[in-house]
């Protein structure tokens, strides 16, 4: 049986309806398993913390950088507020250890585990603000994502890293970078692929992803720290 005081002890927010803060580590694949439950799954309540998250990561960033656009603004809280940066930090602060799940998700710790973290991070943000409201949840974004904002504003992740890389190599080396996947394995429900960048016949750096995009994506992102193009 979960303990969610363990949960509330670790992050130091007492709910004062407990039903919501099991509510919010619901999946739908656990209903489906369990109709009798008391509860329902945290669909709902994912979608009301995705609308204050995002309200809540926007009102930072607007005063964070006045300078900023609001295209630039626009891309920052895109990366900030992702599938792959808000499970981490989901799993960061213990999470995955509160998943309601069925017995086949239960097993799958690939991409739709961090689908599924990022999602109950956002439904976790709706519980404590009906639970406690605008401030309370403000903080716990402030201390649990926020920081990530210097990070990826600093190494430039909240623009598109093949895009930058391409700009980068056409301006610097006068090419146009190509990606070739230089191996694949795992069954087809669990692919692993390692790209590599190459500047004509040069091969930069390389990249590792359950898709073809992601590695290509991480090889651009390495290609930049390589080339020192960050700055």
């Amino acid at each position: 049986m979960i303990n969610f005081s363990d949960f509330e002890k670790k992050t130091k927010i007492i709910f004062k309806d407990k039903n919501l803060l099991k509510q919010a580590f619901i999946h739908r694949s656990y209903i489906n398993e369990n109709p009798a439950a008391s509860l329902s799954h945290n669909e709902r309540l994912e979608f009301l913390g995705d609308a204050v998250l995002e309200l809540i990561v926007t009102d930072f960033l607007y005063k964070k950088y006045p300078s900023y656009a609001e295209g630039e603004l626009t891309a920052v809280r895109s990366a900030l507020v992702n599938a792959v940066i808000i499970s981490e930090i989901a799993a960061s602060i213990g999470m995955n250890d509160y998943l309601l799940l069925s017995k086949g998700e239960s097993k799958d710790n690939g991409k739709a585990r961090q689908f599924i973290l990022a999602n109950t991070y956002e439904a976790y943000v709706g519980a404590l603000y009906l639970d406690q409201g605008y401030v309370v949840v403000s903080k716990f974004i402030a201390q649990s994502l926020l920081p990530k904002t210097d990070e990826i504003v600093k190494n430039k992740l909240w623009r598109d890293a093949k895009s930058l890389v391409q700009e980068k190599a056409q301006e610097h080396a006068g090419v146009t970078p190509a990606y070739r996947v230089l191996s694949e394995s795992g069954p087809d429900h669990d692919k692993h692929f390692t790209v590599g960048i190459f500047f004509g016949s040069i091969r930069i750096a390389e990249g590792k992803g359950k898709s073809k995009q992601e590695a290509e994506q991480k090889a651009a992102e390495t290609a930049l720290k390589v080339k020192n193009w960050l700055e």
